[in-house]
């Protein structure tokens, strides 16, 4: 499973590179602060929504800590997706939120 760090992401983000990031969150969670332009699909619903995705995008997938992120991306990519799991999630999140 690919990773990426939070510092990496925020580092990508700054430099002007189109992310599409997936926020695996409950909407009650991602209602405290999300990342600009982060598209919210819980985990729960990941399956029912996943054809919303695009395979030929890459996406990264965020949560509170990365472990439900981590588990949205192997669901992700046994499913032919090209995905990636940003580690420590929103807990070590320092950048722009709304």
């Amino acid at each position: 499973m690919k990773q990426l760090s939070t510092t990496e992401v925020k580092q990508l983000l700054e430099s002007g590179k189109s992310l599409n990031l997936i926020d695996v969150r409950e909407v009650d969670e991602v209602k405290e602060g999300k990342i600009p332009g982060v598209v919210n699909i819980p985990l729960g619903l990941l399956e029912a929504r996943m054809h919303e995705l695009d395979k030929s995008k890459e996406y990264i997938m965020v949560c509170r800590s990365g472990g439900r992120s981590g588990r949205a991306t192997q669901f992700l990519e046994s499913w032919g997706y090209q995905v990636i799991n940003m580690s420590g999630g929103m807990l070590e999140w320092d950048g722009e939120t709304e």
